[in-house]
Order: C-alpha cells, then structure tokens, then sequence
C-alpha cells in the first residue's frame, strides 16, 4: 500500500512508499548484516544499476551493483549482484572493521564521468573517497578528499570524519562567481574515533556542534585538466544545520541535488536520538532518521530558499522499524524511470526500499 506524507507549503514535493526492492541474501555472507544506502547508475539505454552498500560479519563494507528490474514502470525488485568496489587500500579499512560504505554517485556530463563518493572506514575512523568510471561498471579510484585550507576557518577540515558527500550534476559559480563543480558534505566535529577528550576546534562563527550541511568547490577547469582536482575541493561554505525537533541531533545530504523550478531539491536526513561517539557498532545506536527536504538557490547553492518543517518520510513500517538499526530511514539516490522520479533508501540499515517522488502543485 502506499502512503503519502505531505510537503509543506513553500517546497510542493511529496514521497509516497512503492515497496522494498533489496533484501539481504542469506546465502551471502558479503550480505550477513544487511544491504542498504545505494548508489544508481543510468545506462544510456535506461538501464538502472543499484550500488548498494553489502555488509559482511565485523560491519565490514563492500559496495555492489545490481541491475534494478522494473515492473510496469517502477522498481520492483533487483539481479545480477557483483561487487563493483571493496577495500584493497590500506586507508579503506581498519584490523578488523570498516571497508567501503553509503556511496552516492552523480553523473558529471560536462566531464563524461560518473563521480562515485563514499566513505573509506579506515584506522581513524570514516573518510570520504572518490571514484569515478566512464560507463558505470569499472570505477577507478581518485583517493581520499583533501579539503582545501582555508585560513580564514582557523581550523583544518581534513581533522575531521566527514560523510554524506555528494556533487551536483551541474556547473554552479563558485562564491568567486567561477564555473565550478560543487559538492555537499557533513563535517563532524567529533574526535570520539581517535581522542575522545580533544576538544574539536570548530570553524571560525560556528558555534554549534552538531553535523551540519556543508558546500564546497572544485573549479570545472582545474577538473577537465585532471580529474584528481576533484578531491581538492575549496571555497568552503556552511549552508544548513539541524532547525527542528526531528532533525535535533545532526543532518546531512542524500541523493544529489536535483534541478527543479525552484532551484535545486535537496532531500536530507534528520535524526534524533542517541550515537556513541567512535562505536563501530550500528546495535549500540538509539535513534530516529527521518527524510526532509531544502531548496538551494540555482545561481548559489549555499543558500537555502526553503525547508520543510515535517518530516516527508519517517520509518513507520515494518520494513522501516526493525532490523540491524531500528527506524531509519535514508534516502540516497534519485532516478528518473520513464516520467517519474524514484527515490532509494535505506531502511532499517537492513534493506533498501523505493519511493515516488510527487509533484504536489
């Protein structure tokens, strides 16, 4: 049955539940704890990939793709599983944990590549890395993401874990009103991995904690020079952090941004509840992820226009409730299949399940 949970006035987007499309496969012990927080690739014949992230014993990630089978128009179910990315590098895992995890993947057309970022769980802790591939299926690695120093933050965001990464599809300006490919990430000012009593040093006017939305830029020229400048973003921005009751813990980005008339959607997760700083554990978290959204201005994508102030999907059924992590919900990817959009998430950290993204205006 599908359910529809209304936008607010001022952004006219709804989610309504198609169904899960990915369970975790007994027989697969790359799978024993769980498949969730895909990626999507787009052949050019409308063939959709799913690139979900597989979790093994120890919460040891791999990332995998699978072709998405639709139904009548909508997704329904997934085949055809191999892994498109494990850790080989020493900087992916951990002795005994980590790996490869949450990849969002955003096709760049102005440089002819997809731009896969993920999170590389290494010796200190979650990094974010980049890939990129010409047709989807074999993906070479750029290396981990090198935030630009800026003295002006009084502070180094490579210090920091970081999560959430992802590029926007198209050539936005910079603050300097350069052409440039951007990019939105979750710094989190939290050594709880490595030095549990360090006090993080914020950036300079930040005096919240807790994680937020950032922007970043890479410029498109340094980008079609060498593909590796897309690990080198700079011009560094704050653009959102938690403003309501259901996102009170942290927030951080989903799928990529997409175009609309009113700018770019970005839909996002909000939590509430609990997270021990550092615990490899997911069974050790107590809390509630939900799905919001913002609109970002097209000619700057730093500054929000617009945010619901409701939740657009929040875990209520069985699928979203119980499972490795009970009621989360976390969307990742948006494809366009025939003329509707769908939205994949995460649900329960256990399976992936789909969603129809609906124009209510």
């Amino acid at each position: 049955m599908s359910t529809t949970i209304a936008a607010t006035a001022t952004i006219p987007y709804a989610l309504e539940r198609v169904g899960t499309v990915m369970e975790p496969d007994p027989a697969d012990p790359h799978q024993a704890e769980g498949v969730l927080n895909p990626a999507t690739v787009q052949d050019a014949d409308g063939t959709v990939h799913l690139f979900p992230r597989l979790v093994a014993e120890q919460n040891v990630s791999r990332i995998g793709r699978a072709r998405v089978v639709v139904t009548d128009g909508v997704p329904s179910g997934v085949g055809e599983l191999e892994i498109a990315l494990e850790a080989e590098r020493g900087w992916e895992h951990g002795t005994d944990h980590g790996g490869v995890e949450d990849p969002r993947i955003t096709h760049l057309k102005d440089l002819g590549v997809h731009v896969m970022s993920y999170v590389a769980f290494g010796p200190l802790g979650p990094k974010p890395a980049l890939a990129v591939s010409a047709d989807g299926r074999t993906w070479r690695r750029l290396g981990p993401i090198q935030f630009e120093y800026d003295d002006t933050l009084d502070t180094d965001l490579n210090l920091f874990p970081n999560k959430d990464v992802v590029f926007f599809p198209e050539i936005v300006p910079d603050p300097e009103g350069r052409p440039s490919l951007a990019l939105l990430h979750r710094p989190m000012w939290d050594f709880g991995f490595v030095r549990p009593s360090e006090r993080p040093p914020l950036p300079a006017g930040v005096t919240d904690e807790r994680a937020s939305i950032w922007i970043s830029y890479v410029p498109v020229d340094a980008a079609v020079q060498d593909l590796a400048a897309l690990t080198r973003p700079g011009a560094h921005r704050f653009v959102a952090g938690p403003a309501f009751e259901w996102e009170a813990l942290k927030i951080g980005a989903g799928p990529a941004p997409l175009r609309v008339p009113e700018g770019w959607l970005v839909l996002h997760h909000g939590v509430t509840g609990s997270l021990p700083g550092g615990s490899f554990v997911p069974q050790a978290f107590s809390v509630r992820y939900v799905v919001g959204a913002m609109l970002l201005d097209a000619d700057d994508p730093s500054r929000v226009l617009a945010r619901t102030s409701e939740p657009l999907l929040a875990p209520e059924t069985a699928d979203e409730t119980a499972g490795t992590v009970a009621n989360v919900v976390f969307p990742t990817a948006i494809e366009r299949i025939g003329d509707e959009y769908f939205v994949f998430y995460g649900a329960a950290d256990t399976r992936i399940s789909v969603a129809r993204l609906v124009r209510t205006l």
